[in-house]
């Protein structure tokens, strides 16, 4: 029984980052030894363990073959006689198949440090090409290491485009292209990973909306500019889509099965920069004003609101940016009013729900005036 660190641990060490998490592969094991050993079994598909001190993963070294279509398409052999290198050759990139031994050493078959040296992301094999969402994580690594000046080096680029021109795309369930497109909205250089997808051809099929040049420039800017802000994932995602009419951009968060507070927050952008562009005036009235602070539900969730008008500073054309400002002020002048205040004065029932609105109504005219 052997045991080796491999993965992301091995590659972000010789990079010189921080190593949030372990994973270990054992060669020349079964699952009984492992038991026998205090380990906990938590792998479903294949055999994979829990350290009983440190409780990071144990993985058994396996082979899989793909025999159908899909996630599940995969057929997984782990036995004892599976080598170290057999294990590492069905990974994706080469960064990602390196592995340590328990005395430190190296151990590199598909030569993954070179490519770290020459910031060059690579597919191992042309096994590569039987899981599709590898595109999507190529993708996302190049946008976490970008930064670092790697680049997908054009075989693999050339092997991707392939791979989406045979319609290998089709077989992604929307939950695992959202979790990928949600990690990748919160690397380094999160506009990189949107980039490849254009480059392979596979934005127009994962997120058609964005097809358009002018639409995906305009989102890619606001996603910067969100990033810069530290925003949250329905902030990033919201700004992606800024520049899609509100329903399709709606449409295809529910596709891509979006969390709600992104649907949300894509919903409220697109209303808003919908109103924006279609007011006649220089901004919108206080009617329509007092309408955009309703959508946005301020009164229940002015914290909502706050995240709505830090994503919208990124959206909105610059001569539009006053009027942010002032629907800011009108938001905080029209939350200070106190229903208690109205109460006595005499007002009951339905006549204190009108007198709540005109006051704040009021109190946004107000603040656009000035």
């Amino acid at each position: 029984m052997q045991t080796y660190l491999v993965g992301g641990a091995v590659r972000d060490k010789l990079l010189g980052l921080e190593v949030k998490d372990r994973d270990w592969v054992v060669v020349g094991s079964t699952p009984d030894e492992m038991r026998a050993r205090g380990f906990k079994q938590v792998g479903a598909d294949f055999p994979v363990f829990l350290h009983p001190k440190t409780h990071e993963e144990y993985a058994l070294a396996r082979t899989e073959r793909k025999q159908g279509r899909g996630y599940h398409g995969f057929t997984v052999y782990s036995a004892p006689d599976v080598t170290l290198e057999q294990d590492l050759k069905r990974r994706d990139l080469t960064i990602n198949a390196m592995a340590e031994t328990e005395e430190g050493e190296l151990v590199d078959p598909f030569h993954g440090h070179g490519d770290l040296e020459q910031r060059k992301l690579r597919h191992v094999s042309e096994a590569f090409a039987e899981d599709p969402l590898r595109i999507l994580r190529t993708a996302r690594f190049a946008a976490r290491l970008q930064p670092m000046g790697f680049s997908v080096c054009q075989e693999t680029m050339a092997l991707m485009r392939e791979m989406v021109s045979k319609g290998e795309l089709g077989d992604l369930v929307p939950e695992r292209v959202w979790q990928e497109v949600q990690r990748a909205l919160h690397e380094k250089a999160p506009g990189v990973f949107f980039d490849v997808l254009k480059d392979v051809g596979a934005l127009e099929i994962l997120i058609p909306e964005l097809a358009r040049p002018a639409m995906l420039q305009h989102g890619l800017q606001a996603l910067h500019c969100v990033h810069r802000k530290n925003g949250n994932t329905s902030q990033r995602f919201a700004a992606l889509l800024c520049a899609v009419p509100e329903a399709a951009a709606v449409t295809r968060a529910k596709a891509m099965k979006s969390p709600n507070d992104c649907k949300d927050m894509v919903h409220l952008v697109g209303r808003f920069m919908g109103q924006l562009a279609e007011s006649s005036q220089p901004a919108p009235g206080p009617e329509q004003a007092m309408e955009l602070l309703e959508k946005a539900d301020l009164w229940r969730r002015p914290e909502r609101f706050a995240h709505l008008q830090e994503t919208l500073s990124c959206t909105v054309n610059p001569d539009q940016s006053e009027f942010l400002s002032q629907l800011d002020t009108a938001a905080r002048l029209a939350l200070a009013v106190n229903p208690q205040d109205l109460i006595k004065q005499g007002h009951k029932g339905k006549a204190l729900g009108d007198a709540i609105r005109n006051e704040r109504l009021a109190r946004i005219k107000q603040a656009l005036t000035n």
